[in-house]
């Protein structure tokens, strides 16, 4: 550092040139704090997370609008997504109505492969709806559940996934659906294992939907390929002709379930002038899944009224990365 020296008639200057030193210092500390906030800004710009998009996004375009679900890889890859989650009840009638043969399903497959490498997307995972009951009372009624899913992890395998997402239905007992559920996950998860497929089970109403009790299914079936897919809004558990009449806190139920998490949903319905969702806190939300180490896809499903599905799904895929940007 350079010696100021001062003489008695040279003070002022010599005060002058002390002050002007040291606001240079502090000049230089702000610029330094400024630059490490546009250092962090541009770290947290990059996302923790892939983007994939759950085909529900889109149900009411395929179901009233006609819109072929085939094309799904190319509407995802046109809307800014890289990864595909599919949803099999859209594939019908044509899969219920042949039953869901071998010949159906192969056919499925086919098609959706060619369209996700056509656009270059990757298969994720595929959501299975309407197959039974995986935690339901009568043993057989559970076995059979389990042989319906069968062809799905199947399907899953052959498309590239590493997952299938199921619903955990079945009795309103909390002792009894936690064993019926292990039940169900253990049967289905050893045959997915035989397949390098997880089997991820959704909070997705009734018990699953309270995130201590799902948890403890997962810690007590307690398979590495059995997890879970935590969604950001379904955490009703019984539900009331004008809403909901049991919600579990959404923030508690996603800390719970994401140590088992080997997929994210983020569900938006409505959104406010700034872009934001209405019910959801998207930020808090990230930060739980951040915290959780987590970095793989987080799937937009969009189920809201006010937008059109197209412009829903956007305005989602817009919030989770401006949400990104406020995570620490």
């Amino acid at each position: 550092m350079r010696k100021i020296t001062c003489i008695k008639k040279s003070f002022t200057v010599c005060v002058a040139l002390a002050l002007l030193g040291a606001y240079s210092c502090k000049e230089t500390k702000e610029s330094k704090e400024e630059k490490t906030d546009e250092i962090v800004q541009e770290v947290n710009a990059e996302p923790f997370f892939d983007l994939s998009l759950a085909q529900w996004s889109m149900h009411k375009m395929i179901r009233n609008d006609s819109v072929n679900p085939y094309s799904f890889a190319e509407k995802s890859k046109e809307w800014g997504f890289t990864g595909l989650e599919y949803v099999s009840q859209l594939y019908n009638p044509e899969l219920s109505d042949a039953n869901y043969s071998p010949e159906a399903m192969a056919a499925f497959v086919a098609k959706s492969n060619a369209e996700a490498e056509k656009y270059g997307m990757k298969n994720i995972l595929i959501m299975i709806d309407g197959q039974g009951n995986l935690a339901a009372d009568d043993e057989a009624e559970r076995n059979e559940t389990v042989e319906k899913h069968k062809r799905w992890v199947d399907a899953a395998a052959a498309m590239g996934c590493h997952a299938i997402r199921v619903n955990l239905t079945g009795s309103s007992d909390p002792a009894v659906w936690k064993k019926n559920s292990v039940d169900g996950l253990t049967k289905l998860g050893t045959y997915a294992k035989t397949k390098n497929i997880n089997v991820l089970v959704e909070n997705h109403g009734g018990l699953s939907s309270n995130g201590a009790m799902h948890a403890e299914v997962m810690k007590m079936t307690d398979m590495d390929n059995v997890g879970t897919l935590p969604d950001f809004g379904n955490f009703c558990i019984e539900r009331s002709d004008d809403g909901c009449a049991n919600m579990y806190d959404k923030y508690k139920g996603m800390k719970e379930l994401m140590p088992y998490a080997m997929a994210v949903s983020a569900k938006s319905n409505e959104f406010d002038a700034q872009g934001n969702d209405r019910v959801i806190d998207y930020v808090k939300m990230l930060q739980l899944v951040k915290d959780a180490g987590y970095t793989g896809y987080i799937g937009v499903e969009y189920e809201g009224s006010e937008l059109g599905e197209e412009a829903g799904i956007k305005a989602t895929r817009d919030l989770l990365l401006k949400a990104n940007k406020k995570t620490k």
